[in-house]
């Protein structure tokens, strides 16, 4: 028994020292490489103010449409009896499946000053600036912001309404005195969450900003473009206090958000208005968010756009020769790993979390595994830059593994977490009493029982190591850059045709991952 204890204890160092390693050191490098003088050099410089503004403002009306119109498309799908929601809602997601920055590239195709829209209609929507970070971060998170916002309205009680209806109450009363009450915590948190999105992101703005500058791409050019660390850890520090305020939040009303108890399913009353307006609704936004990636597919196999529209394959030929396949493997090296490892390691976390005694050690891995949530990733790949360098994993795949798997952590973690935790809090007592260890439980009784939960966290991670641009965007070199970072690089030398190649070879990867996670679910829950 005592070896028994022993290997579980080292597993649980093991943990601890690598959310040491991975989280907590990085960031305290990042501080402590700050240059008092240059915080006050940024602070008083002219466009320090206009900085601030541009991305408060953007980020502030992306927000609110993003949010809003995520709230009515999951509202007519999950409140209507249209056909095809299973379609409608894949459709909806498909530009979670390529980079931030393919979401600015696709506008300026589209409604650019030579726009594919442009040329057509022969209106010009000026779209580099305000406009152009608008409508990009909309695309960017509005997928997100629908997947949350369906699957809470997923869990609401019918039950309540039931009881409405033989009170007598009209819908906008029911609306008033049941749904808002029930969406008004959850909607808050993904208001925050889209907040958080945006105002780090630099993908958008930086294709389509023009010259209003927001604070994470002038944080980009400040470390990329002009090697000055110290300015862009000034700016990677303020982009926290957004990230940190959402973090609180979501830590804070977590237990309220998910504490409904569904008794009945909701069940829609019927109504032919209703769902001929969710029809139009639904093909509307379909088409305004898949517009460019079939743009995309269109321009893969194009001479030249736009003088020569002619169907051809040199920019697929020149993608490879410009080195797209040597790229792609990397991507999916640094995916695939990630995803392994990652599961591996958030897993064991949230066993150690979630089927032990809660001790200081106990929270406190709970706490940091959490941290990750409030790190935007252009900050942590900063972080790492301090942090790493000189070590003999910088500049390898492995700090691309590492830096995707802390910037990933919480998500999966919390999915394990949730699962584990749903198990009856005896088991650990009886399977002691028997002489069994925890680790025998977790490889016999919990892996087992919870591969569902486990595939689902591989997709998650190996989705977003593929799209990610911010966290490894200062760590990749001309060995190991990944497929998405080829799209600023090929965008800048007027490559259009690559570019959209490119995202459309990230779409194509990531929808292939998803339909093997769908299948390997089916099988899964036919053998249970």
């Amino acid at each position: 028994m005592m070896k028994h204890n022993r290997g579980y204890k080292s597993v649980k160092v093991f943990i601890i020292l690598f959310l040491i390693i991975s989280i907590v050191l990085p960031l305290f490098a990042l501080i402590l490489n700050i240059h008092p003088d240059d915080f006050v050099k940024i602070i008083s410089s002219p466009q320090f103010q206009p900085m601030v503004l541009n991305s408060l403002l953007t980020t502030t009306i992306a927000t609110c449409i993003s949010t809003s119109l995520a709230f009515l498309l999951a509202w007519c799908i999950h409140r209507s009896h249209i056909r095809y929601k299973s379609f409608f809602s894949i459709l909806l997601i498909l530009p979670m499946f390529i980079p931030s920055i393919s979401h600015g590239t696709g506008l300026l195709l589209l409604l650019g000053d030579n726009g594919f829209l442009t040329n057509i209609f022969g209106i010009n929507v000026h779209l580099y600036g305000y406009i152009g970070i608008i409508l990009g971060s909309i695309l960017y998170s509005f997928p997100v912001a629908f997947l949350m916002l369906i699957n809470i309205l997923r869990y609401e009680d019918y039950t309540t309404y039931e009881a409405a209806q033989v009170l007598g109450l009209s819908k906008f009363q029911q609306f008033k005195a049941i749904t808002l009450p029930y969406m008004t915590k959850p909607l808050i948190a993904v208001i925050f969450a889209v907040f958080t999105m945006i105002i780090t992101d630099y993908g958008v703005p930086l294709v389509v900003g023009g010259k209003v500058l927001t604070l994470p791409v002038y944080m980009y050019r400040e470390v990329i473009g002009l090697l000055d660390f110290s300015k862009g850890t000034i700016i990677g520090l303020m982009l926290l206090i957004p990230a940190f305020v959402a973090f609180i939040f979501d830590v804070i009303t977590s237990d309220v958000i998910h504490s409904s108890t569904v008794v009945k399913l909701y069940k829609a009353p019927i109504n032919k208005k209703r769902d001929c307006l969710s029809y139009i609704l639904c093909i509307l936004m379909s088409i305004c968010i898949c517009a460019p990636l079939f743009l995309f597919l269109y321009l893969s196999f194009v001479k030249q756009y736009p003088i020569d529209m002619s169907f051809s394959l040199d920019n697929i030929k020149k993608a490879f020769q410009l080195g797209m396949g040597v790229y792609l493997e990397s991507s999916l090296v640094v995916a695939l790993l990630t995803s392994f490892i990652g599961v591996g390691i958030t897993y064991i976390t949230a066993f150690i979390t979630s089927r032990s005694k809660h001790s200081f050690s106990n929270l406190a891995l709970h706490l940091i595994s959490m941290i990750s949530l409030a790190i935007p990733g252009i900050v942590l790949g900063l972080c790492y830059v301090f942090f790493f360098k000189g070590s003999f994993i910088y500049g390898s795949v492995m700090i691309l593994i590492l830096v995707n798997i802390t910037h990933f952590f919480a998500s999966p973690y919390l999915l394990a977490f949730n699962s584990l935790s749903k198990f009856h809090r005896n088991l650990e007592d009886v399977s002691s009493t028997l002489g069994i260890s925890k680790l025998r439980m977790l490889w016999d009784i919990y892996i087992p029982s919870t591969k569902e939960t486990i595939i689902e966290m591989f997709s998650y991670m190996f989705v977003n190591a593929m799209v990610t641009i911010s966290a490894v965007s200062f760590l990749a070199n001309f060995r190991n850059l990944p497929l998405s970072l080829l799209i600023p690089q090929f965008d800048s030398q007027s490559l259009i045709e690559a570019t959209a190649f490119i995202s459309i070879v990230i779409l194509i990867v990531n929808v292939g991952m998803k339909g093997m996670i769908y299948f390997l679910k089916k099988i899964y829950s036919r053998n249970i």
